[in-house]
């Protein structure tokens, strides 16, 4: 229920200024957001918000979507729902890693031991990092994502979000930590995570592990080399981008239909340089038309150098270590020399030298031809990825089970998307997977995995015999915690054990938010009231890493979908067009925007974006945005300042109800578009009635609202209603100004009353009076302003023609005064549109 309106305090000249920080603080202070717990699951809507990655700041992007759900959240809770509205904060991983390698100067070596009087170098060098152990530099990371995390909480109350603060978690908090890995303890119990020694994408500056989803394709410039392979009848050209891992080649592959190699199938060739005796392979991915039609396989070149070694069975000779150099030592049955002239060079390095030397062996055929192409890069790397060898975790994402890869689908099918088209992309992600889900990565401050392995006589580990921890243990580091019947002094001895070095990629974390925020297990109560939760509002570029790896986990572990609804926004275009993003260098951070045009306005400026479509960051529509919150603080001093609706009045006057017809029809939009997501559609219709509210019903019922007696009852009555109905409307998107004025005549806040109903407003009325009739008034005014007169200037005369003219009658006194006209004629006429003659005082 809404409170009753009391007698207006309008101040005598409202701003907008200084209204943030007036009601962020009443709103916590009075817990306006605060989740009641205590309301059925049948009154709760549950919303999963993406937990922003600290590291930096925020840029004007975040405020772009996060707007988006913010309007959702009000009018659920507008409606009477108890809204479930958390925030967390993404701050475990690499992201934060390279933050406080550049902010403190230093550089993580697990080699090193703790020093609890480590001090960071008062000027840090980026290019000359202070190696520290790994307990130092994770003692670093939570100092600055503690200092990041309260200016990120800062933005968003500047930005009103309606979140309860309550609820706030991190992803490397004890509760994220102890969810994340009994999620993967139950994932391994089920048999859905296992360890294998396998090709593995590898960032060499991060020395990491990538997964798919991390994956980015960047054209490259480079060149094709054409080598001379050495057969006993003739030689055998092969055209490859990276003769530097002519070492490592195993095969080579032609096409079985490629009759140029047909004979050669099944025999062998000498490798260029070291003289290795290679066999000539067949397979289906050989392409006869590329280069030479003949391809080398090496391990590992590219993934289909490692699909060709899996289906055709091949040795494997690694020469690319973790740190992108070649190794120190040949792969066996390669000749020390010439190797040894390119053992310890980087790719860059290796591959200049051996063309030299295929250009002084004459196994270079020509010049090197220069091409671009993609090349395969981590999302935030800098340099091309390469394929070594490593142990990793996976979890099983259909990638390699057709089964789950189609039960996964028909998830995504049970989904409602907003918009509806973008159900696509998941489809065409899931259809697209070649291999499960990599989750370990080798790197620092994340949540290790919860594994420790048994060590034989020998002190190798046991890697098939995993030691887990029992759940009431957790969480827990295998790197300082000891495995149940073991102690402290076995760590690294024959016969005891050792933990399992790795940490869980960030997005095994995230993709387990609803069980995170909900309190899966550890508040079983609050979890069977949000889970599963009602919207996952998101980028529409996450979609293969956020909200599939979401779907995964939730299906694995509770066998239904973690949402009934998603939500996609667009991405925030720069002036050229180009997505803004940290990594490009062209992001514009908000609080610079919040302060000089007002919160409002930029979440006006973000609303008006359609859901899952890419808008342009324009200053211009904040500015637009800064002069509707204007209008409605003019517009309702108006409004209130006419003084209090005396007892027991009704709207009887024909356009009064009229407008309040109009509104009905706004709402029930407005409700539509909200129920549907459509935040920008809501918002659209809401605006331009206001807009011709003020332009239009106010201008023609002014003087009767001044005046006494029940007309003058009924336009305040309306005026009045209207503008409760508007407050609301625009609430969830203006929470401040809408807040504001709200507090001149109501008691509690706009956020906690209710959605407006059109059932709340006077039936009967015709909206086409006020449109007809408002029209008539702009034409008055247009022949006064080409006479260049006031709008207040005498009418003598003014002749409504059309076939709508009769419609006027019923507002025609309201008519007569907005246009300061003497003698009105009505004259119901033709087909054609409605026109006014206006005869001025002292013309013709």
């Amino acid at each position: 229920m809404n409170p009753p309106p009391r007698t207006p305090r309008v101040p005598e000249r409202p701003s907008l200024a200084g209204l943030e920080d007036k009601w962020v603080g009443v709103w916590e202070a009075e817990g306006i957001y605060r989740f009641d717990r205590d309301r059925p699951r049948e009154e709760v809507f549950a919303i999963d918000t993406p937990p922003p990655t600290v590291s930096g700041s925020l840029h004007v992007g975040h405020v772009f979507s996060y707007t988006h759900t913010d309007t959702v959240a009000r009018y659920q809770r507008m409606r009477g729902r108890a809204v479930f509205y958390p925030m967390g904060w993404d701050d475990n991983g690499l992201p934060t890693e390279r933050r406080v390698q550049n902010h403190f100067g230093v550089r993580c070596d697990p080699s090193l031991p703790y020093d609890p009087e480590f001090t960071p170098p008062e000027r840090p060098d980026p290019k000359r990092q202070v190696p520290v152990g790994r307990r130092n530099f994770i003692e670093l990371c939570e100092r600055l994502t503690e200092i990041d995390e309260r200016a990120f909480e800062e933005v968003w109350r500047r930005v009103g979000l309606s979140v309860d603060w309550s609820l706030l978690y991190t992803t490397i908090g004890d509760r994220a930590r102890a969810a994340s890995q009994r999620a993967f303890l139950r994932n391994l119990a089920r048999g859905e995570a296992y360890l294998s020694q396998a090709p593995t994408l590898w960032d060499v500056t991060f020395r990491t592990a990538v997964a798919q989803a991390e994956l980015e394709d960047r054209d490259t410039p480079g060149a094709f080399y054409r080598l001379r392979f050495h057969a006993d009848e003739r030689p055998v050209y092969v055209e490859t981008t990276r003769p530097e891992l002519l070492p490592a080649c195993v095969a080579l592959v032609a096409h079985p239909d490629d009759e140029r190699y047909r004979e050669l199938l099944g025999r062998t060739v000498r490798t260029p340089l070291f003289g290795v005796e290679v066999p000539v392979v067949a397979h289906r991915l050989a392409e006869p038309d590329k280069g030479s039609g003949i391809a080398m396989i090496c391990t590992f070149g590219d993934v289909t150098d490692v699909t060709w070694w899996r289906e055709l069975d091949l040795p494997t000779r690694a020469v690319i270590g973790w740190d992108g150099r070649l190794a120190a030592d040949p792969p066996p049955g390669v000749p020390a020399r010439p190797y040894d002239e390119l053992a310890g060079r980087t790719v860059h390095a290796a591959k200049e030298r051996i063309v030299e030397l295929l250009r002084e062996s004459g196994d270079l055929d020509g010049e090197p031809r220069p091409v671009t192409r993609p090349v395969k890069y981590y999302e935030r790397g800098t340099r091309p990825l390469e394929i070594v060898t490593t142990r990793q975790w996976y979890i099983r994402n259909g990638g390699r089970d057709e089964g789950l890869r189609s039960e996964l689908l028909s998830r995504g099918r049970e989904l409602t998307w907003h918009p509806p088209f973008m159900r696509a992309r998941y489809e065409n992600w899931v259809q697209g997977l070649n291999g499960d889900w990599l989750i370990s990565r080798q790197r620092f401050f994340g949540i290790p995995i919860p594994v420790w392995y048994r060590l034989d006589s020998a002190g190798e580990p046991v890697y098939d015999e995993p030691i887990t921890p029992p759940e009431d243990m957790l969480p827990v580091d295998p790197s300082s915690d000891v495995p149940p019947g073991y102690t402290e002094e076995q760590r690294g001895k024959p016969d005891g054990f050792v933990g399992d070095p790795d940490v869980m990629d960030t997005w095994a974390t995230s993709s387990l938010s609803p069980q995170i925020a909900g309190g899966w297990e550890s508040d079983p109560e609050l979890f069977a009231k949000v889970f599963p939760f009602h919207l996952r509002p998101q980028g529409h570029d996450i979609i293969r890493t956020w909200l599939f790896s979401t779907v995964v986990r939730s299906h694995l572990e509770h066998g239904t979908l973690p949402w009934s609804d998603v939500a996609l926004s667009g991405w925030i275009l720069d002036p050229d067009r180009k997505k803004m993003s940290k990594s490009k260098g062209n992001v514009v951070t908000p609080m610079g925007l919040l302060t000089e045009h007002g919160t409002d306005a930029v979440r006006y400026w973000a609303a008006a974006a359609r859901p899952g479509t890419d808008a342009a960051f324009e200053v211009r529509q904040i500015k637009v945005g800064r002069r509707l919150a204007t209008k409605i603080l003019n517009a309702s001093r108006f409004v209130l300042g006419l003084g209090p609706v005396p007892d027991g009045a009704e709207v009887t006057e024909p356009l009064d109800l009229s407008m309040l017809a109009a509104l009905a029809e706004v709402v029930r939009e407005a409700t539509e578009a909200f129920e549907a997501f459509d935040h920008a559609r809501a918002l659209e219709r809401t605006e331009r009635f206001f807009w011709d509210f003020c332009d239009d019903y106010l201008e023609l019922v002014k003087q009767r609202a001044y005046g006494d007696g029940p007309a003058a009852a009924s336009a305040r009555a309306a005026l009045t209603g209207a503008l409760s109905v508007l407050l609301r409307l625009f609430a969830p998107i203006l929470p401040f100004v809408t807040e504001e004025v709200w507090s001149w005549w109501r008691d509690g806040s706009v956020h906690r009353a209710s959605w407006p109903d059109p059932a709340e407003l006077p039936a009967g009325g015709d909206p086409a009076l006020l449109a007809v009739t408002a029209e008539a008034l702009r034409q008055v005014r247009r022949t006064k302003s080409q006479a260049k007169v006031s709008m207040r200037a005498e009418v003598s005369t003014a002749v409504v023609r059309g076939p709508r003219a009769g419609e006027v009658r019923a507002a025609a006194g309201d008519l007569r005064a907005a246009g300061n006209i003497e003698v009105l004629h009505l004259e119901p006429e033709g087909s054609a549109d409605l026109r006014v003659t206006v005869t001025l005082v002292g013309g013709e």
